[in-house]
């Protein structure tokens, strides 16, 4: 009974994952597509759609445009949501779920809500500047990421050992660049994966808050679709899934995806 259960439970898994990856092992297959449509490269492949990449109208710019948001919210947010997690767990404040639960909140609602309520806060301040409006919105998305994960981190960490490094000479500052941060790197990796990946593939919410000569690449891609539906979306999409698995290989080469699930303390 037991390896009939071990059974049914490697074949539920092995199924899920398929039913998760088909849709991307698909788009990538199209994208060496020999003809004009979305077609599996049954009667031989192309890389004519790739080379396609780098001439699309506005694709430079919009990537630009999307690797600046990202890694600037991405870093933002490490500052914010690790302060806001130092001061949750060490903080001891009143009402300090409360506060967490509502540094998460934006997880909860729908995306075009979000986007909604973010425009017309904008309009009611007076904040027309797309990039700063992007960045602003896109903050909002990637903090909640960053606190929940940093929380969790902050949870399992041992802040004895800070003022263990504080006997042995340690300055304050030095304690958390050498005790703290270490520690908690994997914590910080997960973060900031989340939130740049958050971030860059964002749409619903980026959507309003765009203009004409500001697009972001996801917003460009749909532009895309809507204008020449050829297979370089699917290429672009590849690219976009590839550089995805690069940084989890960088993550796990450098950190550890045991580390960074908290399965190895």
């Amino acid at each position: 009974m037991n390896r009939i259960g071990l059974l049914t439970a490697w074949v539920m898994a092995i199924s899920a994952c398929i039913f998760l990856l088909a849709p991307l092992l698909v788009i990538a297959a199209a994208s060496f597509s020999p003809t004009p449509v979305f077609d599996l490269p049954t009667s031989g492949a192309s890389l004519r759609w790739y080379q396609r990449i780098g001439t699309l109208d506005g694709f430079w710019p919009a990537l630009g445009l999307s690797l600046q948001l990202a890694l600037v919210s991405t870093l933002v947010s490490l500052v914010l949501g690790t302060a806001a997690a130092i001061a949750i767990v060490r903080g001891r404040l009143p009402g300090a779920e409360a506060f967490a639960a509502a540094l998460t909140s934006p997880l909860m609602m729908p995306g075009l809500v979000l986007g909604i309520a973010l425009l017309q806060s904008f309009r009611g301040i007076g904040l027309s500047n797309p990039w700063t409006s992007l960045f602003l919105a896109h903050l909002v998305i990637t903090l909640p990421y960053v606190a929940r994960t940093m929380i969790a981190g902050m949870t399992r960490f041992d802040f004895t050992l800070i003022e263990a490094a504080l006997t042995l000479g340690c300055t304050y500052r030095q304690s958390v660049l050498k005790v703290m941060i270490p520690a908690l790197a994997p914590s910080f990796l997960v973060a900031g994966l989340f939130s740049f990946l958050a971030s860059f593939d964002n749409y619903p919410v980026s959507i309003f808050l765009t203009d004409v000569r500001s697009k972001t690449l996801p917003i460009k891609m749909l532009q895309y679709i809507e204008e020449a539906p050829d297979p370089t979306i699917a290429a672009l999409s590849s690219l976009i899934l590839l550089g995805t698995i690069l940084l989890l290989v960088l993550a796990d080469r450098f950190v550890g995806l045991s580390r960074m699930a908290g399965t190895n303390e």
